[in-house]
């Protein structure tokens, strides 16, 4: 890391509270998406990432060093989900590995007849329970150009955080009560439903393919955090195909006071 972040982090008796202006703006320019919100929000989107930014730790792998200007634009884009909850959603891990590139996830599936299934999983991020998030750092960095897409790693894998907050990702996070669960899924699962036949309908009889990453349709867990990236980065084209998600996703990320 450079001499900015090792001073916010504290290893100077005068550390700087707040993401220097040029860095801050340099980000900007890199990701039209967040400089294309509201004034007011860039403001405290700014003072929310140093804060994020002081709370963290961000590691390196394969030989990677993280700067300053990777860091800013990974917590730029992880406190969009929560610029109006607060980062008490992220409060249950501190560590962030960031990779150069896609990784290769070891996995060991045990099928019906009890046959243990082992390879390896190309991964761009993933959100451990309890524990970290990894990111490819190629992946994050080309956020600019594939929000047109919806595509969005950061904030798919700080979603999963957000869910995972009362146990597994299940496609609901936390809420205040039994009605909201209730109406939560009322709006959700009729999306999810719709989608997958629709993701079904391409692959199987050559109909259109729908704008959002059919990898949505994996589960309702996916189909949160793949629907929340697109609502973040391309509201407009997001809500042409989904809007009661748009409705439901404004009373969750932007709660009236």
């Amino acid at each position: 890391m450079l001499n900015w972040l090792r001073t916010l982090a504290g290893g100077n008796k005068a550390p700087t509270k707040t993401i220097p202006d040029t860095l801050w703006m340099d980000t900007l320019l890199q990701f039209p998406f967040l400089a294309r919100r509201p004034v007011a929000e860039l403001q405290e989107l700014h003072t929310l990432a140093g804060k994020f930014l002081k709370q963290k730790e961000f590691t390196g792998a394969r030989g990677l060093k993280v700067t300053d200007q990777m860091a800013v634009a990974i917590a730029a884009q992880a406190c969009l989900p929560v610029l109006h909850l607060g980062l008490r959603w992220y409060d249950d891990f501190k560590g962030i590995v960031v990779h150069p590139g896609a990784m290769l996830a070891r996995r060991e599936v045990t099928d019906q007849a009890g046959v243990v299934h082992r390879y390896n999983e190309e991964l761009l991020g993933e959100a451990m329970e309890g524990g970290p998030v990894t990111l490819s750092w190629q992946d994050v960095a080309d956020a600019g150009n594939t929000a047109e897409q919806g595509h969005n790693v950061v904030i798919h894998e700080f979603v999963h955080k957000m869910d995972m907050r009362d146990g597994a990702a299940d496609g609901c996070p936390p809420l205040p009560s039994r009605g909201a669960h209730a109406s939560w899924h009322s709006v959700m699962q009729p999306a999810f439903d719709e989608f997958c036949e629709k993701v079904a309908m391409a692959k199987r009889f050559g109909a259109a393919a729908p704008w959002l990453d059919d990898y949505a349709a994996t589960s309702p867990a996916e189909f949160f955090a793949v629907t929340s990236e697109a609502y973040f980065v391309n509201r407009e084209r997001f809500t042409l195909d989904f809007a009661p998600l748009t409705v439901l996703f404004d009373k969750f990320f932007i709660p009236a006071k």
